[in-house]
């Protein structure tokens, strides 16, 4: 999967199938949807969108969430 693919083409039949499981493929082996995107030239969207056709059970975020573990403490003036 090394060749990007040409922005906007479409992806059918034997092109999709093998595009498909190879994305499946490198996902469960641990690489984000974001870099798979970035490898083959098509959005995140369109990783996500070929994942979830091929059956694949998605991760949950790894990221930092926004808000999580930030606590403020109430100050008590007067």
């Amino acid at each position: 999967m090394a060749e990007t693919l040409k922005k906007g083409s479409r992806v059918t039949g034997a092109a999709r199938e093998k595009l498909s499981a190879d994305l499946k493929k490198k996902y469960e082996q641990g690489q984000s949807i974001r870099a798979l995107a970035q490898q083959t030239g098509r959005s995140y969207g369109f990783v996500h969108r070929m994942l979830t056709e091929s059956g694949v059970q998605l991760r949950g975020r790894g990221g930092a969430t926004r808000g999580k573990g930030k606590t403020k403490t109430a100050t008590n003036k007067g």
